[in-house]
């Protein structure tokens, strides 16, 4: 059955050629049925090779052909398939299948043509991710690192013809090409080092290195990963990327393109265990994000701006626990996360179906009535994603918060706060949304409705994963050996297991911990639904002080307005009014003229004179005997002569 594992992304693959090439021709329905159908297929394969390594707990290489052959280094177009890349194949087509069965309906406006072009860009987007996660070495990783960044600038700016969502799309493109850059010297350093940019051959060899080459290469892959992953400083185009469809901004956010630098680090995680130095930046710019993205979102009034500053944020806490080592509990959030997030996102799109495409939470209010599904369903993401047990993201958080304790307490506090604020601004969220009474413009002839069966299905079946999703990770301090996605992970890390013995708490104190900080998040919830679920909330008043500076996101996007992109247009607009018109043209119209100036001054010998004709040809061939002899003959044949 592995030797099917090219199925996986060909099934996509297939659907963006089908619907992209047909796209003038097919019918909604038959554009829906393929696109979705494709997802379907690589899911079931997935299945497939999961139920395989689950059983056999051996990864497989399957090489299809020699990609790149010289006599330095070789590069084989090759899967790996193995517990982690088959646990991300899972994540990608499950919650990819259920985001294009949501799509059919979300997207029913759009006419045929641009229904199609939509699914196609859908599928070639999932395509790329299954590529990134498939690939046995980190050049064909970067061919999906970088399929799935053209695709994101496709979705994000899919209705073209608005600017806006033309600048988003750019913006997204562009600080992505910073991080990408970091990932493509970083691959070039280990060929230059190593010979190989295979997973196993690196892996084996990296111990070899010196200190600051493997300091070196695993700095420039989380340069990768800040830009694809949404880190400090390179995270504003995430929140930006909300441009796209909701459908867009559910795949893009919970299952695909952020998680592909969790995945890579993940990966690598030989390389950042023996650089500790990096490992620490890790955990310190995931812990920063996780904070400042938190309190970015406490002050957002679009449904999708809370969500997206939410992923950065969540985002921020997998960097953590990859930076304490904890890598099995940064993917363990990974999973579930994807399923809150997909969950929040797709229910945020149905309350957006509903009230006509109205974003603005505080013209919200009351839809738990009009929207019963949507409302249980996404109440059910909030308290996943707040870490209420036992729900699934009280287990992942958990951990990677436990880590983070045992590694340095003081972090455990920091992140703790991020937490609190996760909860808080959630229930804001569902409150100003759900509760209380309607804000908004009523129509009559566009009353509020619940959304269809295939938009409601996937809310349903997100909900039940998030509620029971955590399951798989039982930490010891509840029951010892429970945790089945430890056990399952445990080769792929375990060589950085080895390298280094992680503490354990005591259960006690975990349990302490635990009580603490379920506590506190109720607490949140207590006083953000007091705050705003009341019937009278004043949802108009200005923001001021360090409100106004949370809403406003820091003024980040002014500061690097500022700083860098004003100086480097004026530094573009001085490079093309002085050094291209003046010297590059200059020089090439310079060479032009001069050409010119000779080619008349040389008809000028054309005299008709036949006289005149001999005279150059005889002096054209004394000149070429000049050139002929050397200095030394012409010397010697003078001093006989004289």
């Amino acid at each position: 059955m592995s030797q099917l594992v090219f199925l996986v992304p060909l099934f996509p693959l297939i659907g963006f050629l089908i619907t992209g090439l047909g796209r003038n021709y097919l019918s909604k329905t038959a554009t829906g049925y393929i696109a979705s159908g494709s997802i379907l297929g690589a899911f079931v394969v997935s299945c497939l090779l999961f139920s395989q390594v689950y059983e056999s707990g051996n990864g497989q290489v399957f090489t299809l052909f020699h990609f790149i052959q010289t006599d330095g280094f070789s590069i084989p177009f090759a899967f790996q398939v193995d517990q982690l890349s088959s646990l991300f194949l899972l994540i990608i087509t499950g919650i990819g299948f259920l985001i294009h069965v949501y799509s059919t309906s979300y997207m029913h406006e759009e006419d045929s043509h641009h229904f199609a072009r939509f699914f196609a860009y859908m599928n070639l987007f999932v395509f790329s991710m299954l590529l990134l996660v498939l690939g046995a070495n980190y050049v064909i990783m970067f061919i999906g690192w970088e399929g799935v960044g053209l695709c994101s600038y496709l979705l994000i700016g899919y209705w073209f013809k608005n600017g806006d969502y033309n600048y988003a799309a750019k913006k997204a493109f562009i600080m992505n090409r910073i991080g990408d850059l970091g990932f493509l010297l970083a691959v070039f350093w280990m060929l230059a080092k190593l010979g190989t940019a295979s997973y196993g051959e690196v892996f084996a060899q990296v111990a070899t290195l010196s200190t600051f080459d493997i300091t070196a290469i695993t700095m420039l892959l989380f340069v990768g990963a800040m830009g694809k992953s949404a880190q400090i400083p390179l995270y504003t185009w995430l929140p930006d990327a909300m441009a796209g469809p909701t459908p867009v901004s559910a795949l893009i956010h919970a299952a695909t393109m952020v998680t592909a630098g969790i995945y890579m680090i993940a990966r690598s995680n030989v390389m950042y265990t023996l650089a500790p130095f990096s490992q620490g930046f890790v955990a310190m710019i995931g812990l920063a994000t996780a904070v400042f993205a938190a309190t970015i979102a406490l002050r957002q009034n679009d449904i999708k701006k809370v969500l997206a500053y939410s992923t950065v944020s969540q985002l921020g806490y997998m960097f953590l626990g990859l930076g304490v080592g904890a890598y099995t509990g940064a993917v363990f959030h990974v999973m579930t996360h994807a399923f809150f997030k997909a969950l929040l996102f797709l229910g945020a799109g149905s309350v957006i179906h509903a009230l006509h495409h109205e974003q603005d939470i505080r013209k919200m209010g009351g839809l738990k009535k009009q929207l019963p599904v949507t409302h249980l369903t996404f109440l059910l993401g909030c308290i996943a994603i707040a870490g209420i047990p036992p729900f699934s993201g009280f287990f992942s958080k958990d951990e990677i918060l436990m880590a983070a304790y045992v590694h340095q307490p003081w972090m455990y506090i920091i992140a703790m706060g991020g937490a609190l604020m996760t909860a808080f601004y959630m229930f804001r969220l569902y409150s100003l949304t759900f509760l209380g009474n309607y804000r908004g413009h009523t129509d009559p002839a566009h009353p509020i409705h619940e959304s269809p069966l295939s938009m409601t299905f996937p809310l349903i079946v997100l909900a039940v994963l998030s509620v029971v999703g955590g399951f798989i990770g039982i930490p010891a301090v509840f029951a010892e050996n429970a945790h089945w996605l430890e056990h399952f992970l445990a080769p792929v890390f375990q060589e950085s297991n080895k390298l280094v013995q992680h503490a354990h708490l005591g259960h006690a104190t975990e349990y302490m911990l635990m009580g603490i900080s379920t506590v506190l998040v109720l607490i949140m919830i207590l006083v953000a639904v007091k705050m705003f679920g009341k019937q009278d909330v004043d949802v108009q008043k200005e923001d001021t002080g360090i409100k106004k500076w949370m809403a406003n996101k820091w003024y980040v996007d002014e500061l690097y307005q500022a700083v860098i992109i004003q100086p480097l247009h004026i530094f573009s607009v001085l490079l093309k009014n002085i050094v291209e018109k003046n010297i590059i043209d200059g020089a090439v119209n310079g060479v032009g003229k001069l050409v010119h100036y000779g080619a008349r001054q040389f008809r000028l010998i054309q005299s008709g004179q036949v006289g005149n004709y001999l005279l150059f040809m005889i002096l054209s061939i004394v000149v070429f005997l000049l050139i002929w002899f050397n200095d030394a003959t012409i010397i010697k044949t003078l001093n006989n002569i004289f």
